[in-house]
C-alpha cells in the first residue's frame, strides 16, 4: 500500500476494459486535486472512428505536458512512448475476467438503454457487442490473458523501474488502496475530529 505522497503527481491508471480505469482516475482527480486526462476521448473520433498513432500521441503529449495529472486508459503503443517516461506510478486494476466481463455487458446495456453520448458523437451499439467477432466485448475476453502477462513483464522490465507499480486484484483491495492513498474528505474530517 502506498499513500498520497508516494504516488506523485503524474499517475496512470490502467486494466482491462470495465475494470473502473476511468471512475477510479477521476476519484483520484477530485481527490488529489489533479486534472484528469480520459485516453479514450482523445482516441476515439465521432462514428467510432480510430485516431492514428501521431495524431493520438500529439493529443495526448499536449493533454499531459503539466506536471499533474491522473491518466486513464492504456493504449500502450502510444502511451509508453508518450506517458510513461514522465509518470511516477501506474495503477494496475487487474480484476478477474468474470468480474470485467458482468460489468462490461451491465455497462454497454445501461449505456445502449439510455443512448449516453461517448465522447462526442458516438453512442454504445449493443447487440454489436454480442454478435460482432471485433466488438469490445470478445476483444476483451480473447485479450485478457496476454495483457496480463504483458503487463507482469512490464512491472519487471528494467526499462519502467522508475514507475512505481500498484497491482490492484480486486475491488475491496481497490477500495483499501484508495482509503489509504487518497482519503475523501469526509474520511479526513472525521480523522480530525475528537
Amino acid at each position: 500500500m502506498s499513500d498520497s505522497s508516494t504516488i506523485g503527481s503524474r499517475i496512470v491508471v490502467v486494466g482491462p476494459t470495465c475494470s473502473g480505469k476511468s471512475t477510479l482516475a477521476a476519484t483520484l482527480a477530485e481527490r488529489l486535486d489533479m486534472p484528469l486526462v480520459e485516453l479514450d476521448a482523445l482516441f476515439w473520433q465521432p462514428n467510432w472512428v480510430k485516431s492514428d498513432d501521431e495524431t493520438f500521441g500529439a493529443k495526448l503529449g499536449k493533454a499531459t505536458a503539466g506536471d499533474a495529472r491522473i491518466a486513464a486508459g492504456d493504449y500502450r503503443r502510444v502511451s509508453e512512448r508518450v506517458l510513461w517516461p514522465r509518470a511516477e506510478t501506474i495503477v494496475w486494476l487487474d480484476f478477474r475476467l468474470s468480474l470485467v466481463a458482468r460489468r462490461l455487458l451491465a455497462r454497454s446495456w445501461r449505456r445502449w438503454r439510455n443512448k449516453e453520448m461517448l465522447w462526442g458523437t458516438n453512442r454504445e451499439r449493443f447487440l454489436a457487442l454480442l454478435y460482432r467477432r471485433d466488438s469490445l466485448f470478445y476483444y476483451a475476453i480473447r485479450t485478457h490473458r496476454s495483457h496480463r502477462r504483458g503487463w507482469l513483464g512490464m512491472m519487471a522490465d528494467p526499462r519502467w523501474s522508475h514507475l512505481n507499480f500498484v497491482q490492484l486484484r480486486s475491488p475491496a483491495e481497490l477500495a483499501r488502496w484508495l482509503a489509504q492513498t487518497a482519503p475523501s474528505r469526509d474520511d479526513r474530517d472525521s480523522s480530525v475530529r475528537p
